[in-house]
């Protein structure tokens, strides 16, 4: 359990079944960004214990029973895992709203309840997969298994870090693995919870470890840890290339979820009905810090005038406030590295011509909430497609819509980036909508839709977006070795 003093949380390592202190005793602050308010002393990893938590993970792997234990089993201690997560969804979800900043109603209506899914959907997934056989004449057969790998390295971001968490831990633990789990040291609050939960959900000490530190640090010695056999992150471009580096000595395979700058493509004959106030959640859900932000919004010529309109009126409809007020929808950026960051890109957009449309409004906050990392959601209207801003992930509530006449040219813009996780296309014809798809290049494609998701359908990025692909197959997959066993039957 989190333990408190004057309100000021308490958040150790959980390491081998036990919350404990970095060796070192060293620790470091987290703070409330909607208020800059101190929330939480978080123990800082040292090496010792980074390779104590792989140890750990290594022992449960190869002595435990987590391994070699019924599937069903294994199975239903995952699914307690789940009911659980629900039980304490109202907990969880504050601490996620205290330092994320994201809204308390998004997190506990959608956020933690995704996270119970994630665990939920890979117990059921992997019940009802099978080996594979194949006879040779008669004189030989093959058998394929899929045995767990090891020891799982799992990196989380700070945008949605318990969802995100499980997203990967799911399948991780389905298979049969152990995990180190390393959340961002800006939000450890929630994720620090998910080897308590663990444990007592009945899986075995040692299988589910959380330590908390910085990238720079503990996330070099979580990918170098020999003990540690594969590495799943969700982050920056910039991170993922390192952590290859890092990983090379000890041939870590490697699953990333990158960056992105998706293309939101509005053509003259959608619904703006419904394109405009799914448009505004996929460009400032969670003020914008999310990598499958519809960033780059992309109107047909003909709609523009109309589409603006719209749009800006429903942004500036946006609530901005304290996140753990249930009517805000949009809460701080999650810390003065990230503010200052939006701020700069907001300030280059308008040096480089871009017209801004909204988000110099004063924002009416409380003398406390004046304190936090506030920004409105901010519209520019840019003519230029390779400017900076509409080329570099902002991760904000700062969108750029740029004006196309033809389908080919809209194509051009929407593909004119290094990087490629996914894109959104509106309009009512279907092959279009078909046509479109195909020729954007990215891992996913939304059509009249967004954030919509399947957990059987593969996710990942093109390009600069990202190495591997999530979900269903594709998850068991990376947390699994093939093995193939030959018989001869004579």
């Amino acid at each position: 359990m989190l333990t408190t003093e004057k309100e000021v949380l308490t958040v150790n390592h959980f390491i081998n079944g036990q919350y404990r202190q970095s060796a070192t005793k060293k620790t470091f602050e987290v703070h409330d960004p909607s208020n800059q308010r101190l929330i939480a002393i978080v123990s800082e990893a040292s090496e010792e214990d980074v390779t104590e938590a792989a140890n750990s993970a290594r022992q449960a792997f190869e002595h435990s029973e987590w391994r070699t234990m019924p599937l069903a089993e294994r199975c239903a201690k995952i699914r307690r895992m789940a009911d659980i997560i629900v039980e304490r969804k109202e907990e969880i979800a504050r601490l996620e709203a205290m330092d994320v900043g994201k809204p308390y109603q998004h997190a506990v209506g959608s956020d933690i309840p995704r996270a119970a899914h994630n665990l939920r959907f890979y117990a059921d997934f992997v019940e009802k997969q099978g080996d594979e056989a194949y006879p040779m004449d008669e004189n030989f057969i093959n058998y394929t298994r899929y045995e767990p790998v090891g020891v799982a390295g799992l990196i989380t971001p700070w945008n949605a870090p318990f969802m995100l968490t499980t997203w990967k831990l799911g399948p991780c633990l389905a298979a049969g693995n152990t995990a180190v789990i390393k959340p961002a040291e800006l939000t450890p609050l929630s994720v620090s919870l998910l080897g308590e939960i663990a444990q007592q959900a009945g899986i075995p000490d040692g299988v589910v470890n959380v330590i908390h530190g910085s990238g720079k640090t503990v996330g070099t010695w979580v990918t170098e840890q020999p003990e540690i056999d594969l590495i799943s992150f969700t982050g920056s471009t910039v991170t993922g290339k390192q952590i290859i580096k890092n990983g090379a000595d000890t041939l870590k395979k490697t699953s990333f979820e990158l960056g992105g700058k998706a293309a939101n493509i509005i053509f003259e004959d959608a619904d703006l009905s419904k394109a405009v106030p799914t448009s505004i959640q996929a460009a400032f859900l969670n003020s914008g810090q999310v990598c499958l932000a519809g960033s780059r919004i992309l109107v047909q010529r003909t709609i523009l005038d109309e589409f603006l309109e719209k749009f800006k009126a429903a942004a500036e409809a946006l609530v901005v406030g304290d996140p753990q007020d249930p009517k805000t929808t949009t809460g701080p950026l999650v810390s003065k590295v990230q503010y200052d960051k939006v701020n700069y890109y907001i300030e280059l957009a308008k040096e480089e011509g871009a017209k801004l449309i909204t988000g110099d409004q004063p924002l009416q906050l409380s003398d406390d909430l004046a304190k936090g990392y506030y920004i409105a959601p901010t519209i520019f209207l840019h003519h230029d497609p390779n400017a900076r801003t509409c080329q570099e992930e902002i991760f904000g509530p700062v969108v750029t819509i740029l004006p196309f006449d033809t389908e080919e040219e809209a194509l051009a813009i929407a593909n004119n980036t290094d990087y490629g996780l996914n894109g959104v296309i509106w309009t009512e014809n279907l092959k279009r909508a078909h046509r479109v798809s195909y020729a954007v290049r990215a891992g996913t494609i939304w059509v009249n839709c967004w954030f919509v998701r399947d957990l059987r359908v593969p996710f990942g990025g093109f390009k600069k977006s990202g190495v591997g692909r999530e979900g269903g197959r594709h998850s068991m997959e990376f947390f699994t070795e093939a093995k193939n066993i030959c018989i001869s039957l004579n």
